[in-house]
Formats: C-alpha cells, structure tokens, sequence
C-alpha cells in the first residue's frame, strides 16, 4: 500500500503540490477556493468568477481572437501584450511614421489610432450545457451518428438560449468531447492603439531571449475599447465613447517576492494533457524535429534580407517573429520532453492504469483494449502525421507564393464549375486578398524561402507522395536556387503589377492564365498528391483515434478517482494558480524569480536589433530616476516567474495577488518548460511576466504619458492585509 500511495504522488505531483492545471472559472468555488486560499489567496470564489455581480472576469478579454487583455481603467484602457499588439502597430506603421521602431503614445483621445479588424471579447455568462448536449447519445452509437445528434443537440441549444441581439453563443467541448460548456460573448469591434513602448523596450532580446529566462523584455502595449453612447458594441464611429466595463483591475505597486501567490486569468489556447505515451513521443521524437528543421531553413533565408534592408524588416519582423516564436517552442518542447522524464512518467501511469484495469470487471469489460489500440494507431498515422507537416511546413506555412496559390485555387476552379458570371463576381474578393498579401510581400526573399523549403521538402518527403516532382523539377533548373529562380520569372502570382494588369482583363483570360501559372500549378501537382496519398489515411486513422481518447479520458477520469482533471486548453476563460519562484533546470544552475533593469543594461549592446536599447531609457538608468517604481532595493524589477500553467491565448493575460490586483503581464513561459503543453511539471514549468511596475515606469518615466496613469486605481499596502 505504501508502495502504491509513492506511486500514485510521483505520478501525479499536483497532490503534493498544489499547482498546475487551467481551471473552468465556474467551478472555482467547489473545485479550488479552498486549495486557493491555503496557498495564499485572500479573496473568495464570488470576486473572480460571478454572474449576478461585477467581478474579476469582467475586466479579461479575449484581444484579437488569439490573445488575451484586461481592463485596466474605468475609461475602457485596455493592457496586453506588445507581441499580442504587433500586427495592428505594423498596420500602421510606415518608414515615415516607424511606430515598430520608435513607439507611439497618444497624447489625448484625438490621437488614439483606429485598429480596424481588432476585436476584444468579453464573457457575459457561462454553462455547463453537458446533459442536453449529449442527449440521445449512447455508448453503442457510431461515431458519425453520435457527432450528427449532438450537433443537432446544440443547434437547439442555440436555439433555447436567450440572449441580447449584441450577444454571440460559443458552445466548446471540453474533456476530448465528455463535456460541454456554453459562453455568451459580447464582441467590441472599434479598439483603438493607445500606446506601446518601441521594439527595443518591447521585444528587447527579440529571437535569442525568447522562449528563456531570464528575461528583460517590456512585452506590453495598450488600446483603448470604444462602445456605442449605450455603452454595447458598436462598429467604429468617431461618435463612439470609451467603454465601461463593469470591473476594471486595481494595480499593485507592492510588487512580489519568492512564495507569493500568483493566479493567472485568461484564454488559453491549446493544451493535450491526456495522451498517452505514444502521442507523445510521436511529438517530440518525429513530428517537432521535422518542423524545426523546416522553419530553421525559412528562418535563416529571412534573416539574410532582414539584416541588410530596413524596408523588408519593417515589412517581415512580424511574420519573421511568428515563424520564430513556434520555432523555438518546439525546440524546447523536444527538449523538455526527453530531460524531464515525460515519456517515463506517462509509460509508469499507463502501467498504473493497465493495473487497475485488470483488477476491475467492471473496468476491463470497458477499458482493457483502450490504449493497445491508441498504440496501433499511432504507429499507423505517424508516416503520414509526418508527411502532413511536411506539407504544412514547407508548401503553406512558411512558403508565401504557394500559400498564395492555395488561397486562390478555390476562385480559379469556380471558372469551370461554376461559369464566369460566378468568377467575375469573385474577382473583387480575390482582389481584396491579393492587396493585404502584397503590402508587406517581397517576392526576393520569398524566392529564396521558396529554394531552402523545397530542397528539404525533396530530401524528406516520399518521391511517389510529391518528393520525386520537387526533385525532377529541381534536376531540370540545375538545383533548387534555379528552380526557384525560374518560376518566380514566369509568374504573375509574385508580383503585384503584374497580377494588377491581369485583373484588368477578360475573366476568361484571368482564368485561363492562373491556371496555367507555374506558382500554381507546381503547388497544384503538390496538393493533389498530397490528397490522393495522404489526406485520406488521416481522414480514416484520425477519426479512429479521436474516438479512441474521448473514451481514453473518460478512462483516466474513472480509473484514477482520486485525482482532480482540468479540462485541456480550448480557447476558452480558465484561470490558473501558483507561486512567484525561481528553479533549478540543470546541476549547479539555478534561477531567481526577479530581473532587474540593471540586466536590461548588462545584456545592451549598441547597434545590435535584439539588444540595442533607446539612450533615454540609459539616461533614466543612470540619473536613478526612476520615480515610484522601483522596489525596496532601489532597483527597478522587469520580470518575474511563477508557477502558472499557461500557454498560447495566455499572452497579454493578468498576473493577480493574492487580492486579485494586478502585478504583472503574462508574455511567456521559460525554455525548460515549453513542454508543458504535453506534460506540466510544477518543478521546472514556469510562466515569465512582465511586471506591472516596469509597465508603469515605462508609460509614465520614460514615455512621459503618465496621464494614462492618472486612469489607473493604483493601490499599496495590500500586502499587509490580513
């Protein structure tokens, strides 16, 4: 017995130490108020997740679909990550106004700039909808018809549920598809960019400091959230006035400390817990390696370009960042994955597992064959879960004429299905995405991109599921620099001229001349035979193995009663709780929870884009001048660590006290511990967070904008409340 309760705590360390998971804010009060509070929270459930009364979650935000931000002002004031913000301050920017480079802040309402296409997102309630979701739903249902019944399920879930006209229903499943939760959203869509701190401050470290700790980077930027004069979502109008939000976040400037309770409120976006083994060996021994090396080679093309012309950094830091930043993840992700013993520590609880099965009649009636079969499975899929990122990679993601191509091909096969009425009346929407593709393209570097992927591309993928057409293709332009070289020459599809004079032509001779372009039909001839050889094996295995982990958790959930389950990220609200702390990652190394602005300077190298730094920022450094935001030691903190799972979506989230006020801006998680999308390990997971005294510091001493703080409810002293 002895033996088994070791077993069970070195399985699954959260009953030993209470932190981890993302957990559903509904529930806080049944399922973590009281854990909470042993380890430090003076607040109760009600105060952060509550319907009938104003609380923490009115003042979080979903911002732009993919990150989160929060209310920081009665007046609408929004926070959230500078990375969050970097693809509407690259809309607007230009080389004469380089607000990338140089930063911005309005001075007064006049001068806060419209984002077009930003939204913020804010939860007005939520369910648990589970029993009329999965009604009429049966274990001896087939796959196809339990799928059709619960979609009918919640299209009259959607149906039945009141709700204002300003309001939208997201319905998630949650627990691989055991459960299902509705949200009621409203949706703001005039944000306008307030401010944001230059690149120097805001991406300081750029690609080196990324993804590690420690860190020095203000990652920060603020909009400002308009609403109609009720006060409800409107589209943009210069009538609209800021918005009220029915709670904004106090902020602390008692700052933190070792052990200090932390919580983090947000959208976090993807997360897979509960697989077995196999997954995720299969992820980090197959799959990562071979998208890292692809984006390694796109990366490094970029780069050479990036370096020598200020245009084209202007134009691809943004795409260059996002390539990157999974890039590294990855990378860390292998890593963390074989150093810290996670393909160990899931074998040792399959084992668990499969012991107790066999115990049970009722268990192994239900659950014997479960993971023999997952195994099988994911044996089957792996060549063609490898040639699909293969395809991914180096045909979509990171290759922007066949992206293009791809984009296009639905519009230019219309010609022959559907007649050329039905095209031309197409033809402003293609025109409409060719205008957004051209803005920031430059077909040099995509050229070059284009060589290094397809050689990869070639040497990896099997020659009878498309390898051996890059390869013909290759040996007849004397390698793949002129293959390259000769169809960018002979297609319009990689510059905006010539695509422009083609428009302005019959329908017919637009379609007749894409379909014939050798951007598209090279991609063309690459996705075909990745749709005839590849897509429908996936179309059979996944399915299969999807069945089989929404049954494989429902497993682990019976199997293993005396653990608590959060449900996988799903790009919903969750809230996530731990403590300020420092690591250990590696023998005789060990890492503080706290950076300084005296590290911002001892990592300064002039000229150097990671690590140059604006000389205002020296000067301040230098006089001491550093107002009210610097900590006891008279030094001035920028980041700090915790033990909060996160992830994606997480970006922009906020760091809480024990109080709910806010400390800090959750911006990214420590190299170790990207592999905490697979495998939480409070030991050596950390998220990193930029702390709200630096933020401060920035806007007020150094951008001279501290009427933005004169919004702001900062407190101090809370610390002391008992």
């Amino acid at each position: 017995m002895k033996k088994r309760t070791l077993l069970i705590l070195l399985l699954f360390p959260c009953l030993l130490n209470a932190q981890g998971g993302m957990w559903v804010p509904l529930h806080l009060e049944k399922q973590n108020e009281k854990e909470m509070q042993s380890l430090g929270l003076k607040i109760e459930a009600d105060d952060i997740f509550a319907i009938a009364q104003p609380s923490l979650k009115d003042a979080i935000c979903q911002f732009n679909g993919g990150c989160t931000g929060e209310m920081i002002s009665p007046e609408g004031l929004l926070l959230t990550n500078h990375h969050c913000g970097f693809g509407a301050i690259q809309q607007l920017s230009s080389l004469e106004n380089n607000y990338i480079e140089n930063g911005y802040w309005a001075q007064n309402r006049e001068q806060e700039l419209p984002a077009p296409g930003v939204t913020a997102m804010f939860i007005a309630r939520m369910e648990d909808v589970t029993a009329l979701a999965l009604l009429g739903v049966s274990e001896s249902m087939a796959e196809e018809a339990r799928q059709s019944q619960i979609d009918k399920n919640l299209a009259q879930i959607r149906v039945n549920t009141k709700k204002e006209k300003w309001e939208d229903i997201q319905i998630r499943p949650f627990y691989n598809g055991n459960q299902y939760y509705l949200f009621v959203t409203q949706t703001f869509r005039d944000v306008r960019f307030v401010g944001a701190p230059p690149s120097s401050i805001g991406k300081f470290g750029a690609d080196t400091d990324n993804w590690v700790w420690p860190r020095h980077t203000g990652d920060f930027s603020m909009f400002r959230v308009y609403a109609g004069k009720d006060n409800l979502p409107a589209e943009y109008s210069k009538d609209n006035v800021p918005f009220r939000p029915k709670k904004h976040l106090g902020i602390s400037l008692d700052g933190v400390r070792e052990g200090d309770f932390t919580m983090v409120f947000g959208f976090p976006g993807r997360t897979d817990e509960y697989l077995p083994e196999a997954a995720i060996r299969q992820v980090g021994e197959v799959l990562d390696p071979a998208k890292v090396a692809i984006r390694d080679r796109a990366l490094k093309a970029m780069d050479g370009f990036m370096r020598k012309d200020p245009a084209v950094k202007i134009a691809y830091v943004a795409r260059f960042a996002s390539i990157a930043n999974a890039w590294k993840k990855w990378m860390g992700e292998m890593q963390g994955l074989k150093t810290y013993g996670a393909y160990e520590k899931k074998s040792a609880m399959e084992a668990e597992f499969t012991r107790r099965v066999e115990k049970s009649v009722d268990f192994k009636y239900k659950y014997n064959n479960l993971l023999p079969r997952l195994r099988d499975l994911y044996r089957d899929i792996e060549p063609y879960a490898l040639a699909r990122d293969y395809y991914l990679e180096a045909c979509l993601r990171n290759n922007e004429v066949l992206s293009l191509a791809a984009g296009l091909n639905s519009w230019i096969e219309s010609y022959d299905k559907n007649g050329e009425a039905f095209f031309a009346g197409k033809q402003k929407d293609a025109a409409a995405r060719l205008e957004g593709f051209y803005k920031d393209y430059r077909p040099e570097v995509d050229e070059a991109v284009f060589a290094a992927l397809m050689e990869i591309y070639a040497e990896n993928m099997p020659e009878e599921w498309g390898g051996g057409f890059v390869k013909m293709a290759a040996a007849k332009n004397g390698g793949y620099s002129g293959l390259a070289h000769t169809m960018f020459s002979n297609s319009v599809l990689p510059y905006r001229a010539k695509m422009e004079a083609l428009l302005a032509k019959e329908p017919a001779v637009v379609a007749e001349t894409l379909k014939n372009d050798p951007a598209y039909t090279f991609w063309k001839t690459l996705s075909d035979a990745y749709q005839e050889k590849i897509q429908p094996k996936l179309q059979e295995l996944q399915p299969q193995i999807n069945l089989l982990q929404r049954q494989y958790m429902a497993a682990q959930m019976a199997v293993f009663k005396e653990k608590r389950f959060f449900p996988d990220a799903n790009s919903t609200l969750r809230l996530t709780y731990g403590k300020v702390s420092g690591y250990s990652p590696r023998d005789a190394v060990h890492y503080e929870e706290q950076t300084y602005l005296d590290g911002v300077m001892e990592k300064y190298s002039p000229g150097d884009y990671e690590f140059d730094v604006p000389q205002r920022l020296i000067d301040l450094w230098k006089a001491k001048d550093y107002g009210r935001y610097a900590d006891a030691s008279g030094r001035v903190p920028v980041g700090f660590i915790g033990t909060n799972h996160t992830t994606g979506g997480n970006s922009g989230s906020p760091a809480l006290d024990a109080y709910g006020n806010l400390i800090g801006l959750n911006f990214d998680r420590v190299w170790e511990g990207t592999m905490s999308d697979l495998n939480y390990d409070p030991a050596i997971c950390r998220n990193i967070m930029v702390d709200i005294r630096y933020i401060l510091f920035i806007i007020d001493k150094y951008a001279g904008a501290g009427y933005l703080i004169n919004e702001m409810n900062l407190v101090k002293g809370k610390r002391k409340r008992k």
